[in-house]
């Protein structure tokens, strides 16, 4: 009996390790808070293309650091974060075959910004769909993921 209460405390100890690591965010946008994470259960990291293009792209990396290149192929460095709770969970819409969330992103390249205003959050639209098994940033630039 004390070899399963001890297995039990292990894997509940274990779970809540594993639940804890992940990095929340606050952030400030119009004078209201928001949380991001970099986390949300779907493999969001990666390269993010335009379909049947090679450029402009979205890079997000695991660590919330990205570049985020524009039509006119600049390269820019972000900070970027999915929209959840004050604990971690992700904020999300579900749909038929899709979830919808909130994409924030900032400009990091603090010391080039001309004004207060590009140094702001940014939001935009970040879908899956699941049929498909593609994630779209603003529903343009997209990256297939396998479950």
């Amino acid at each position: 009996m004390k070899k399963i209460t001890l297995l039990l405390a292990a894997l509940v100890l274990s779970a809540t390790h594993s639940y804890a690591q992940i990095k929340v965010t606050k952030i400030k946008n119009k004078d209201k808070d928001h949380y991001i994470a970099t986390v949300i259960g779907y493999p969001v990291t990666g390269v993010y293309s335009y379909v049947n293009q090679i450029e402009p792209i979205t890079i997000l990396n695991p660590d919330g650091t990205g570049i985020m290149q524009n039509e006119d192929l600049v390269k820019e460095n972000i900070i970027w974060g999915i929209e959840c709770t004050e604990s971690g969970v992700p904020v999300f819409k579900e749909g038929f075959n899709s979830a919808s969330y909130s994409f924030w992103y900032k400009k990091s390249d603090t010391a080039k910004s001309k004004s207060e205003d590009e140094n702001e959050w940014i939001l935009q639209s970040f879908s899956i769909h699941h049929d498909k098994m593609k994630m779209f940033i603003s529903g343009e630039r997209v990256k297939e993921y396998i479950e």
